[in-house]
């Protein structure tokens, strides 16, 4: 059923494919970007053990983040509402066989009824997913029903830029719309998005090729594949800083890690449950 709507979403020019990027970034996956990975959940979530914890990753994505959970000990469910990040992630832990249970489900952070149904668990993690369900305040609802008493939420949401965000959702909506739209928008970033790095490295007198082979090392994906991600990525809703931190402070939650960022990029936040 998931499926099926998901492909509606995509048809009608509703939702983008992420998961069809997380297939090309998980053929430069490596150790060192694995263990990167676990050490920035470690460092966010201030803590480096996660044995005995259970975690839940909604949005899964590539499938990276499960992985780290699992390899700092915790048991893992994973869920994601596109079917390519579901095999992405499944592809992972054939991979990279776990002593540590990991269940993986495609399924929807806006199904009430259906995160009840996974129980609680003591860190919920959920990064730049959010704000991509096409009703970024139910998800935020949502999320919160799996967090156990005292348990941790970490999740990352688009920062407000007020115009600039609005004309980034035209943006995006446009290249949904079909073939044309993606050829118009792509015909007009793309060379934006080259030209301004050119520019950028010739005024600090710096390769210009080596800012795409030292952000394909960092990153493990191509800044180009990056900029269809970027560009593509709708539903598309962003939120301040003040309004996530105040909506959780109602509800009960505690911040105790914070990192903002003045761009198009995400804030990233971790409440705990008092």
């Amino acid at each position: 059923m998931e499926e099926k709507v998901f492909k509606d979403q995509v048809i009608n020019g509703e939702r983008f494919e992420f998961g069809k990027n997380w297939r090309a970034y998980l053929n430069g996956l490596t150790d060192e970007k694995i263990e990167i990975a676990k050490q920035s959940l470690g460092e966010m979530l201030e803590c480096s053990d996660l044995t005995g914890k259970k975690f839940l990753d909604v949005g899964c994505g590539s499938g990276l983040f499960s992985l780290a959970a699992s390899k700092l000990g915790a048991s893992v469910y994973s869920l994601d509402f596109d079917p390519n990040s579901v095999k992405c992630t499944e592809l992972l832990r054939e991979r990279y066989p776990s002593q540590n249970k990991w269940v993986i489900q495609e399924g929807s952070i806006l199904n009430k009824e259906y995160i009840k149904s996974l129980g609680k668990f003591d860190i919920v993690y959920s990064w730049g997913v959010l704000h991509h369900t096409g009703n970024m305040q139910k998800a935020l609802e949502n999320v919160q029903i799996s967090v156990g008493e005292k348990g941790k939420l970490f999740i990352a949401i688009y920062n407000d830029q007020g115009n600039a965000s609005t004309r980034w959702k035209k943006v995006k909506k446009i290249y949904n719309s079909g073939s044309l739209g993606k050829a118009f928008i792509i015909s007009i970033f793309f060379p934006y998005f080259f030209l301004r790095g050119l520019v950028a490295d010739i005024l600090r007198i710096k390769n210009p090729l080596k800012r795409y082979t030292d952000y394909k090392k960092r990153r493990g994906m191509s800044m180009v594949r990056d900029w269809y991600d970027w560009l593509g990525g709708y539903p598309f809703e962003v939120a301040s800083p003040e309004a996530i931190f105040e909506y959780y402070k109602k509800n009960g939650y505690r911040l105790t890690r914070l990192k903002t960022t003045t761009s198009w990029g995400c804030n990233q936040f971790v409440f705990e449950k008092s």
